[in-house]
């Protein structure tokens, strides 16, 4: 039995659809779909029962989906094994962070580590989703808060403090926020709602809980680009805000909010000499800007 095939069957399980099922595997929905009937009828069953929202394993598939599990995580961590081999300097490493922290801390600091080591190379994805590190979605991860996965080693390296931002053509038109009236005839932008706590919009909810919230987005770039155009206030990174004269932080009630910046790698993966120097590298950087990113602690 090929375990690429079995790989289709577990995708499928897993994702409910062909469509989906082709995504996470990299490839196109005909090509799932005929290598799936190709292993069906090889196998003599039908793995899978249509329903009306996709897929649904079939007897044999729920049975068989336990030691799919199994031969699944093997084979990552045979994965995992190999790219940890020692290369000495060489090779790619693949880094997720968010958005805003990727564009405005990390890369100019991943183009000086390659500059120095020339035969490393550095993919970095900015996405605010949480890549699965033990399934090799991602060699590295550099996030704000913490990490909930398994098997992982992290550090933290630095802080980022928050504050509350506005345009100077926003306080001219509308003027500083009453924080007694809980900044009623206020405009605010918030992030989209989302099951994990995010300290700084809980900040901005206790302190302006009566301000008009004009959007909401996925990300902080999007915060940034309207507090400019002088529509909204927005709480913001301090690094990020500080360092644009056109923006006023506006002194809040409350305590400004912080939160830790982590490195996390695969356990697997934390020895492999290109990932080390990375992460010594990484922890060497953010430490001199570290009272850029958390002015508030001085």
């Amino acid at each position: 039995m090929d375990w690429d095939d079995l790989k289709i069957a577990h995708a499928v399980a897993r994702h409910g659809s062909l469509s989906a099922a082709a995504r996470a595997l990299g490839s196109t929905q005909p090509t799932v779909s005929r290598r799936l009937t190709a292993l069906e009828r090889r196998i003599g069953v039908k793995l899978f029962e249509r329903e009306a929202g996709g897929l649904k394993p079939g007897p044999l598939c729920d049975v068989l989906l336990e030691s799919l599990d199994g031969m699944e995580e093997l084979a990552r961590a045979v994965e995992r094994r190999i790219a940890a081999r020692d290369t000495g300097l060489q090779g790619s490493i693949t880094l997720t962070s968010l958005a805003w922290f990727g564009d405005d801390v990390l890369a100019p600091m991943l183009t000086r580590f390659c500059a120095r080591h020339r035969y490393v190379t550095i993919d970095m994805v900015n996405d605010p989703r949480r890549f699965n590190l033990s399934r090799r979605e991602a060699d590295m991860a550099v996030r704000i808060g913490n990490f909930d996965q398994e098997d992982l080693v992290e550090r933290k390296v630095a802080d980022v403090s928050y504050g509350l931002y506005a345009s100077l053509g926003y306080l001219n038109q509308r003027g500083r926020p009453d924080f007694a009236k809980k900044g009623a005839g206020h405009s605010v932008v918030s992030l989209c709602p989302s099951p994990a706590k995010v300290v700084h919009i809980e900040w901005l909810n206790a302190i302006v809980p009566r301000a008009a919230v004009l959007l909401r987005t996925n990300g902080l770039q999007s915060h940034l680009a309207t507090v400019e155009a002088g529509d909204a206030m927005a709480v913001l990174p301090r690094v990020m805000g500080d360092r644009r004269p056109e923006l006023v932080r506006i002194e809040a009630p409350l305590p400004e909010p912080s939160q830790p910046v982590k490195i996390g790698v695969h356990a697997d993966l934390r020895d492999t000499p290109r990932i080390r120097a990375l992460i010594d590298f990484l922890v060497h950087e953010l430490k001199i800007r570290a009272r850029e990113l958390n002015p508030s602690q001085d």
